[in-house]
């Protein structure tokens, strides 16, 4: 399937209510269509994986072609500067997450891809290494006793600690979402994503950010009922 029959599609299922309402909720940027996710997560099925179209329908710029170009690329096929500059494109929090929920986190690359978008100045590119870290803990499977894993996700929490502070909403969101899906693995993580809100908490006690995060964390961690 060529890239211009996709988003000629994509035209004529526009709903400029459904983008107006996607507005009031942060989703803003690029030429947005207003055409729910679950429309587009069937379009999937039909177009099946396709990287290279992936690629065009990114191009477009189209929010929507940018959704749905996270959901048909080839994590295998991505380079790491195809990552980089899909990254660098990010303008709404939706297209970031659903990049690195649908098509970032299964690449190998994404670990360090992590913790280098964390440190990065731009909102949506920050929240793009913590939403990254967030997916990863909750598409990497489980494996009981393997501690290397567990040690991964550990090594996120110093950045978690340092830009809790960031008081942009798009951004402490991604880093209470990170804390809050490591804790969520297991136990033992679960004690240390505690830990660490603690910590948070006693590093950064002015800030209303870092207040947010941690405490959020704590108050999700501590039932039981949210955790395996």
């Amino acid at each position: 399937m060529k890239s211009v029959d996709v988003i000629h599609k994509l035209e004529k299922m526009r709903n400029p209510a459904n983008a107006l309402g996607m507005k009031r909720f942060g989703i803003t940027g690029g030429k947005v269509l207003g055409i729910p996710v679950p429309v587009l997560r069937k379009m999937t099925k039909e177009i099946g994986s396709n990287h290279e179209l992936a690629l065009q329908l990114w191009k477009s710029g189209i929010h929507e072609a940018r959704l749905l170009a996270s959901m048909v690329g080839e994590p295998d096929q991505l380079t790491s500067e195809q990552m980089d500059a899909w990254m660098t494109d990010f303008d709404s929090w939706d297209v970031c997450d659903q990049a690195c929920g649908n098509l970032f986190d299964k690449n190998p690359l994404a670990w360090k891809k992590a913790a280098q978008w964390a440190r990065r100045e731009k909102e949506f590119e920050r929240r793009a290494g913590f939403a990254l870290m967030a997916t990863l803990a909750w598409h990497e499977k489980p494996r009981n006793g393997n501690t290397t894993l567990d040690k991964k996700f550990e090594a996120f929490f110093p950045l978690i600690i340092q830009y809790a502070v960031d008081e942009r909403n798009f951004v402490k969101k991604a880093v209470n979402w990170a804390l809050r899906q490591i804790g969520k693995r297991n136990p033992s993580l679960r004690k240390k994503a505690i830990a660490t809100a603690k910590q948070i908490l006693r590093t950064h006690p002015e800030s209303k950010a870092a207040r947010f995060v941690a405490n959020d964390a704590i108050r999700e961690l501590s039932q039981p009922s949210k955790t395996p």
